[in-house]
């Protein structure tokens, strides 16, 4: 269930608009964004109007020099094209204030163009295969907020990056850093530092001058130890220190006030630092991975998270601390040594989404049942015990879109299924089911059957009722209805078998009806004496008609 208690990109880019904006006849938006585009329009440089662009996901090659035209462009979005130089003409566009190049094998030389570009705000240069960046846009730059260098090949920053005095937030996430870089502790302005996936083995104690910082993400580093200067950074609200080398988290860091997500998963505390009870403003708290036995008592304090994730560490209970936290959305229990649920779990009255996988439950654990505003519950068993039935009163989790119980030993699954009406996934992989319920083709919701590895030898012959399921997976099997090749060709090629083959058994009915009729009809008697099997040397009634002996008179042929 990681996927769903992870966070998102830090910084999405977000269109504020969709459709081209006209005021007075003059266009000011346009959006040509994933036309399979492989030179820019050139009826666009036409609209000298134009403030914001979007050209992104394209298969552009050049940027033609009719751009210097759109004297009053302000956001220009390139992302996700073939470009590999960039023309003089951009450096020309004065009023640009956001541009975006990522994902765009650009020359490192082509980018000296950039710094003409003395309004610019915002600068994303994700993935463009940068080794350094370029000087000149350090030295010319003086108004940039938001640098993003995502996915580069970066193991320093330039000295004159400390110019970027107006610099709020700054992506070096996936590149190649063993140090980090001394010249951003002077950049008083910045909010977020995204350094996830480097090779960083300390943070200065001048982090602390950073007291306008907010957002602080070393995910994935090599670092095993804090400063304590951090405690500084008052406005810090998110730090992700997950997957790095630490035993603890430094005790100054109490003076956090405003902390409302950490991540501390894949570190080796083995137990959970006493500070965190005592942060009752955080939100998400991400303890995966950190070889916990328990919780400390005072955990229960921390009544405003929505996101727990304790996976993967070596719990033999679900500790009751947990169901004190009332305003739980997200709980994260995969991977441990739990067998039994506490019946207060019900409590846990706003919970949407639970993941129970690879536990050491004997049998389907029921008091998930009381979780009325369960949504998604995890219970595949890819280690350990094997669940061998989903009791029928699942039904009782009628908010429920996504069920996991894949690795398991069921041969069945339960009717109830098919009163489940917002069910729109089904993950049943890698079990011994020997048939479907008919009544799963009532689960209107299904958009995906998942039930590869299984004794499948026949699908309920109305399944093609299932409108909304686009994905149906059934290698493994051994079937014969539909057969193995109609089943390997996809779901409207099985949806068109199942079809025919209803249409067929519908003739066949009509045909047995007639035939019944016109059997009654002949006066060849009951038609259901007629498919019983005739004993050996009997005859029918009609045979034996005017051959009986007439009682008191001797038969043909016979002595007196």
């Amino acid at each position: 269930m990681s996927k769903d208690i992870k966070s998102v990109e830090h910084s999405p880019k977000i269109h504020q608009r969709n459709d081209p904006q006209h005021v007075n006849d003059r266009t000011f938006f346009i959006d040509a964004s994933n036309q399979s585009l492989t030179a820019i329009p050139l009826e666009i440089f036409t609209f000298t109007e134009l403030e914001e662009v979007h050209l992104e996901n394209n298969q552009i090659e050049e940027i033609p020099q009719e751009i210097q035209r759109l004297k009053n462009i302000r956001v220009l979005y390139l992302d996700k094209n073939n470009l590999r130089s960039l023309c003089p003409a951009l450096g020309l566009l004065s009023s640009l204030e956001r541009l975006d190049l990522s994902y765009n094998p650009i020359f490192s030389s082509s980018l000296l163009v950039v710094s003409f570009l003395h309004a610019l705000r915002e600068l994303r240069l994700y993935q463009t295969d940068l080794k350094e960046i370029p000087v000149v846009i350090c030295k010319n730059l003086h108004h940039l907020e938001l640098l993003g260098l995502t996915g580069n090949h970066l193991k320093c920053l330039p000295k004159e990056i400390v110019n970027q005095t107006k610099l709020r937030e700054i992506y070096l996430k996936r590149n190649q850093f063993e140090a980090f870089p001394q010249e951003l502790c002077v950049l008083y302005n910045l909010e977020i530092i995204d350094l996830d996936e480097n090779k960083i083995g300390a943070i200065p104690e001048e982090i602390g001058h950073l007291t306008e910082l907010q957002k602080f993400y070393v995910a994935s580093n090599n670092l095993p130890v804090l400063p304590a200067s951090l405690c500084h950074c008052s406005q810090l609200s998110v730090l992700d220190l997950s997957h790095n080398l630490l035993h603890s988290i430094p005790k100054s860091l109490t003076e956090l006030r405003k902390m409302t997500e950490i991540g501390l998963s894949g570190n080796r505390l083995e137990k959970v630092p006493y500070l965190i009870c005592r942060w009752t403003s955080l939100h998400l708290l991400y303890l995966g991975n950190t070889g916990l036995h328990r919780l400390r008592g005072s955990f229960r304090h921390l009544v405003n998270l929505r996101c727990l994730d304790l996976s993967q560490n070596h719990l033999d209970h679900c500790p009751l601390q947990i169901c004190a936290l009332k305003n739980l959305e997200v709980l994260g229990l995969d991977d441990n040594k739990i067998g039994q649920l506490p019946s207060e779990l019900g409590s846990l009255s706003k919970l949407k989404i639970l993941g129970l996988t690879g536990n050491e439950f004997l049998s389907f654990p029921e008091e998930v049942l009381s979780l009325a505003s369960l949504e998604k519950l995890y219970i595949g068993q890819d280690q350990g015990f094997k669940l061998t039935y989903v009791p029928e009163h699942i039904r009782k989790l009628q908010s429920l879109k996504e069920l996991y119980i894949e690795n398991n030993h069921l041969e069945y699954l339960p009717v109830s299924l098919g009163s489940m009406p917002n069910l729109e996934v089904l993950d049943c992989r890698h079990n011994l089911l020997k048939q479907l319920p008919d009544a799963i083709c009532q689960a209107q919701a299904l958009k995906e059957l998942l039930l590869e590895d299984n004794l499948l030898t026949h699908l309920p012959e109305n399944l093609d009722s299932l409108v909304n399921l686009k994905v149906l997976t059934l290698m493994d099997n051994p079937m014969e209805e539909p057969p193995k090749e109609v089943c390997a060709e996809g779901n409207e090629v099985i949806w068109k078998y199942l079809k025919e083959k209803r249409n067929r058994n519908i003739m066949a009915t009509k045909i047995q009806a007639w035939w019944r009729g016109t059997v009654v009809r002949k006066g060849f008697g009951k038609f259901g004496e007629l498919l019983k099997p005739r004993k050996k040397g009997k005859t029918s009634p009609k045979d034996k008609k005017g051959k009986k002996d007439v009682k008191g008179k001797p038969g043909k042929g016979k002595k007196k």
